[in-house]
């Protein structure tokens, strides 16, 4: 048998989404190293099969590069965002400055924003769409940056049931926004944008290639496996989600099996048993509620404006007004009522207490709300008014709440369903946590509300949530902001209402309608009381008191005669319902009529059926005047058993002339015209009703010609209007055809110009008149110090690597001024030459515009230059030591002939590759060495040596007297390398 999976749940959009995954990437500053490398970490030999949507905060005033730049990183084509622009697969599409964006339908679409410029949440606002179009395949990135925008963006996704990742703080290089998101709890993977893009095809792998071409039923085994689940959040966690909705569950179960890649939803249990963190985790998926200051702006106007006065002026000052926040998730709402509560208090310059509990069965929500430490997001929700009174700014940009504020609320973990609630309160706000549950445990939790509240108590619910069929126990106050009002208690409504409710020693009781028992007090009774006590004592009625619509509040009597509780749930009994055959039809007419008409009707000799026997009895409807009810009237339903005697009795009065049969027909003819007026008063009524209907559908009716009318009108001014901008977009649409064509010869003489500078190699500026830097091409960045975002700047301000040339701006002055070109060979700090050369730069109408800076390495020329002089002199040199007649010979430190001229050949006998193998200490005489050696150290020493006398030896052994004149030769850094010496035979007269 194959296994079940759990398929995605529909979504109706009104166009179809892609079928293929959309990815929302926001970042601010340090975004495009993150860019970079989330890009890189892509795998290169596949495509991905995804579209990816970059929001990052830009300056409106600002052209951006990011797609330039982003394109460096990826082979998916890159582009700015166009209004409206189709998202396709493989692409990256960025956000432009200056704009919101949105998702719709498969398309991204361009908003001008309406916040300031500097309280901008743009990531939200797009990851909030994106969660709205694509449910649970949204997927939400965040990346480095300051502040925390998309914080409450990623709340969206996850409500949706999609995946939020983000980038790990110790790898961004701002990380208000990563910390931001990560302290919601919400995030899926925390990683490097590096591991980002494996991560994501896996999960989309599997979500889109994987779960969604499989559907599933309702069926016992699926049922038997998320009883398993229920089975085990609860013993983990204590509270049991089995009644919640099943769509709710099956969504969030989904996410955790497409987050670990498990097939079957048998085997997640298995995962579940074998990791209790799993648990939690799931448990945490289940308690995400999207929340905000002043959700629904508009209902809490209406609470502001109508609830809130209202409660005040049925309190004292003295008394406490007690308000309940139910399922208050990180206390957003709740405080929203606090502050409007304190407003009203400022404002009636009265202080009264405020007491106000919010309750969740998340702990970690809990924490959050008591600290009342909130994102800088929030500005966006509350008004700087409000923002500056009850909010205290934090030096990381977050926002406190105001002791003031806070002191008038108390968190506390409770279970709405299981533990007792409050009571006696004024206001309870529970809004939308109804819709998560299931039809049964609303019909729970709403009598629960009634039986908390004070009468003339607030219920404040969600704008998707109602009180269903409960509108025996709360009142319409404001239908469109879902504020009900308690209706007024009877006697019996309380009780119903506890009794079906309230749990009482582990049990919950069923029984809604109880008998009088018999009393137990024993103190003295005012005569009248007790005189009507002892009448109701032996007075044989049975009697209900019951509502308009026949709900039974209270029983008197023997009424099981002509009531019998329905088969099935026992819930507020209604005596309609509960008649036996024979009673209903009559007892409707009557309840209907008495209600009608208010006032008494009696319908005499009924029949009804009871254990084989049938009572005859005399049925009458009576109106209860009770002032204290206000918003509903109460009727007595009394039953009369007429006896055997009374009803003989009264057959007896008919003359016996007549017979039996003029009498069963006298009877028979008097019910039947009985029964026909009634059908008349029945009809008559319906027919008022009828005609009060046309008459309020015969107003809708006008008023909707009226509108429709108003829309013909407005419809033929839009049609007016179309056709004038038709005609202004025609010629709008010449005009931008012969512009394109302009733009497209400029567009190719603008590529050919490029590639002419960039094939020359040759370093060129081009500057206007106040020498701003208008166009540049690469080869001239190794010379000046030019990025692309130095378009526009003053050449003077950009450093250049020339070295000894001061008059760069100067000259170029010099050149507008004289329009005579300069032409100079300067040098950069590598040692490069270059022939630079200023022109004026003259447009084709021989106007003067600038002047044009171009730059020719010319660096082997000098090089070339140099090495000639060098070779030169080096020449000359060779002469001069050739043609000497003095012996020039050079040695290193050690001794070592390094050098030997023609004129040492001569003086010494040693010809020149003999010289090379010897040491300068061979040609010694012993007995002087001792003396020579003190020369060289001197040499040495860099001192300076006198010519001085010295004896050498000859090849052929003879010892000839030289004059020595030695020089030492000096490298760059000072040191010697070697020794000079010309020597020259001592004349004769001198020896």
């Amino acid at each position: 048998m194959p296994k079940r999976k759990i398929a995605k749940t529909e979504h109706n959009p009104p166009n179809k989404s892609p079928d293929f995954p959309i990815v929302g990437i926001g970042a601010s500053a340090g975004g495009l190293a993150a860019f970079e490398a989330f890009f890189s970490g892509i795998p290169s030999e596949s495509e991905p099969g995804m579209a990816f949507v970059l929001v990052q905060h830009l300056s409106p005033d600002y052209t951006s590069m990011l797609v330039e730049l982003v394109q460096r990183y990826t082979r998916m084509k890159v582009a700015q965002v166009e209004d409206g622009m189709k998202v396709e697969s493989n692409c990256v599409y960025i956000i432009p400055p200056g704009r919101d964006m949105a998702f719709l339908n498969g398309s991204l679409q361009l908003l001008e924003p309406t916040a300031a410029h500097g309280r901008r949440l743009p990531i939200d606002f797009f990851f909030h769409t994106l969660a709205q179009d694509l449910h649970e395949r949204s997927i939400g990135i965040i990346l480095s940056g300051t502040g925390s925008d998309g914080t409450q963006g990623i709340r969206s996704i996850k409500e949706e049931g999609g995946l939020v990742i983000v980038q790990s703080p110790e790898t961004t290089e701002f990380d208000g926004m990563p910390r931001s998101a990560i302290a919601t709890g919400l995030a899926d993977y925390i990683l490097p944008p590096s591991e980002m893009a494996n991560q994501l095809i896996v999960y989309t792998a599997y979500v889109f290639g994987h779960l969604c071409s499989h559907e599933f039923g309702p069926g016992p085994k699926l049922q038997n496996m998320m009883d398993k689940i229920f089975i085990l959040l609860r013993a983990r966690t204590g509270h049991d989600f089995s009644q919640y909705k099943p769509s709710t569950i099956q969504r969030r179960i989904e996410r955790r099996l497409a987050i670990h890649q498990i097939e079957w939803i048998g085997e997640y249990v298995k995962y579940l048993q074998q990791t209790p963190a799993e648990v939690e985790a799931l448990f945490h998926d289940l308690l995400i509620g999207v929340t905000s200051f002043f959700r629904d702006s508009e209902a809490f106007s209406t609470l502001e404006k109508e609830i809130i006065p209202k409660l005040f002026s049925l309190k004292s000052e003295d008394e406490a007004i007690r308000i309940w926040c139910v399922g208050c998730s990180t206390g957003e709402e709740a405080y929203s009522i606090a502050i409007l509560f304190r407003e009203y208090m400022e404002t009636i310059q009265q202080n009264m207490t405020v007491q106000i509990f919010a309750t969740d069965i998340d702990a970690g929500a809990i924490a959050t709300a008591r600290s009342g430490l909130y994102p800088a997001t929030i500005a966006a929700d509350i008004s700087p008014q409000r923002l500056g009174r009850f909010f205290i700014s934090e030096p990381n940009g977050s926002y406190r709440i105001h002791k003031t504020i806070r002191d008038m609320l108390i968190f506390s973990e409770q279970n709405v369903i299981k533990d007792p609630p409050f009571s006696k309160l004024d206001l309870i706000s529970c809004r939308n946590l109804l819709i998560y549950m299931n039809a049964d445990l609303q019909k729970k939790v709403i009598p629960l509300f009634h039986y908390a509240l004070n009468p003339k108590g607030i219920l404040f619910l969600g704008s998707s949530e109602s009180i269903g069929d409960f509108g025996d126990l709360f009142s319409i106050v404001d239908q469109k902001s879902k504020l009900f009002s308690r209706k007024e208690e009877t006697s019996g409504m309380k009780r119903t209402v506890l009794d079906r409710t309230i749990p009482i020693a582990g049990t919950t009781r069923t029984i809604a309608v109880r008998t009088v028992e018999k009393s137990s007090v024993t103190e003295k009774l005012p005569l009248r009381e007790l005189m009507e006590q002892s009448l109701l004592r032996h007075i044989p009625l049975s009697a209900a008191l019951v509502n308009e619509q026949g709900d039974i509040l209270y029983l008197h009597g023997r009424t099981g005669v002509y009531l019998e509780l329905p088969s099935g749930e026992v819930g507020v009994n209604n005596i309609l319902k509960m008649a036996r055959e024979g009673l209903r039809h009559d007892l409707s007419k009557a309840l209907h009529k008495s209600v009608s008409a208010k006032e008494r009707v009696r319908i005499p000799l009924l029949r009804v059926q009871h254990n084989d026997t049938f009572t005859t009895f005399n049925l009458t409807l009576q109106p209860v005047a009770m002032e204290a009810l206000s918003e509903s009237s109460l009727f007595l339903v009394i039953f009369e058993e007429v006896s055997a005697d009374s009803l003989h009795a009264e057959n007896a009065m008919v003359p016996a002339a007549f017979g039996t049969d003029f009498v069963d027909q006298s009877k028979r003819i008097a019910a039947l015209q009985q029964e026909l007026y009634d059908q008349e008063t029945f009809l008559q009524i319906a027919n008022k009703k009828l005609e009060t209907s046309n008459e309020e559908l015969k107003s809708y009716n006008e008023e909707m010609q009226s509108l429709n009318e108003e829309l013909q009108s407005t419809n033929e001014e839009l049609e007016t209007s179309k056709e004038e901008l038709q005609s202004l977009n025609e010629e709008l649409s010449t005009v931008n055809a012969e512009l394109q064509t302009k733009v497209t010869d400029l567009s190719r003489i603008n590529n050919d110009m490029n590639n002419l500078l960039a094939g020359t190699n040759i370093g060129t500026v081009f500057v206007d008149h106040k020498l701003c830097i208008l166009r540049f091409t690469p080869a001239v960045t190794k010379i000046i110090n030019l990025i692309l975002t130095d378009l526009g700047r003053p050449v003077g301000h950009i450093v250049s690597n020339l070295i000894g040339y001061e008059s760069f701006v100067d000259d170029i002055q010099s050149v507008l001024d004289t329009l005579i070109p300069k032409e100079t060979e300067v040098q950069t700090r590598e040692g490069k030459w270059y022939s630079m050369r200023i022109q004026p730069y003259r447009t084709i109408e021989n106007v003067i515009e600038g002047a044009v800076i171009s730059f020719i390495d010319i660096s082997e020329i000098v090089q070339m230059r140099e090495a000639l002089q060098k070779a030169n002199e080096m020449s000359r040199l060779a002469v001069v030591i050739r043609d000497a007649v003095d012996a020039i010979t050079m040695q290193d430190v050690e001794g070592r002939i390094l050098a030997w001229n023609p004129g040492a050949v001569r003086m010494y006998g040693w010809s020149e590759a003999e010289a090379l193998q010897m040491n300068a200490h061979d040609r010694m005489v012993r007995s002087e060495n001792k003396e020579e050696l003190f020369k060289i150290t001197e040499l040495g020493n860099v001192k300076n040596v006198e010519p001085y006398k010295a004896r050498r030896l000859t090849k052929e052994g003879s010892v000839v007297e030289v004059w020595i004149t030695a020089t030492p030769l000096l490298n760059e850094a000072g040191t010697i390398y070697a020794i000079a010496t010309t020597e020259h035979l001592v004349p004769k007269k001198e020896k």
